[in-house]
């Protein structure tokens, strides 16, 4: 199944670097290289991903301030996600204002856009798997983590304070129509994205996450009974009423 909107064209074969592309680019490119999954899968590679993501173009000085790391540290991870085409140098026009030019010319780095998916899992090596695995344990707690500590954070009074929707529900699909399920969520993110000169003044960037996995055979029950819903339809929570007193996680992000 396809796992993640992001951002870049299929590896070239044996491992080559390949060449990242134009932000304009459309459809979907599987990234299946086993190496670029390897790259990606390095946890200070995916907060840097994230903040440049979120943030918009930044230096290696710049990221190792907001990230805690050291300026070597950061140029070497960023040499890497570029290697495989998910950062790329930029004029840097669209980050913050530069100083007075100096005898040395700063670097500056963007993350590259598209509809980047993982191969289905029945199509991974066993190597593959373990590195999905481990990609994919440490974004989820980092998502689990940011989720809770944004929503703890959000001060009374502040508008964007009930701005932490989520759903649980169950339905039943075939695997084509769980796929064009999947694809429906995609244009519809695709469908509410617009350029930076189109977007409102008083719009905020939100994290989206979609998860979705069948219920094994023998425990139909058991998923029924923990994810509510009302006339087949998922139940979707309040945020203000349905605040969790404590969640706990099986491990902290890097």
């Amino acid at each position: 199944m396809p796992q993640e909107p992001g951002a870049h064209e299929p590896p070239e074969p044996q491992h080559a670097p390949p060449t990242a592309p134009s932000p304009t680019s459309s459809g979907p490119a599987e990234l299946g290289d086993l190496a670029a999954l390897k790259a990606l899968a390095q946890p200070r590679r995916q907060r840097i991903l994230e903040h440049l993501t979120l943030h918009g173009p930044a230096t290696s000085a710049t990221l190792a301030r907001a990230l805690g790391l050291n300026t070597g540290s950061t140029s070497y991870h960023l040499r890497e996600l570029a290697r495989y085409g998910f950062v790329e140098e930029t004029d840097g026009e669209e980050g913050p204002a530069r100083s007075s030019p100096s005898q040395h010319r700063e670097r500056w780095w963007r993350a590259v856009p598209g509809d980047r998916r993982f191969p289905p899992r029945s199509r991974q090596s066993p190597e593959m798997r373990h590195v999905m695995d481990e990609l994919n344990h440490h974004a989820y707690a980092a998502d689990l983590d940011l989720f809770e500590r944004l929503q703890r954070e959000s001060t009374e009074g502040d508008p964007w304070a009930d701005a932490f929707p989520y759903s649980r529900g169950t339905i039943r699909l075939t695997l084509p129509e769980l796929r064009e399920f999947f694809e429906e969520y995609i244009a519809l993110l695709n469908r509410y994205k617009r350029p930076e000169s189109e977007t409102p003044t008083d719009a905020r960037t939100l994290l989206t996450r979609f998860l979705a996995f069948p219920v094994p055979p023998s425990l139909p029950a058991a998923a029924a009974a923990a994810a509510p819903t009302v006339d087949g339809d998922p139940e979707c929570h309040d945020p203000a009423a349905h605040r969790p007193a404590h969640n706990r996680r099986e491990a902290d992000p890097s």
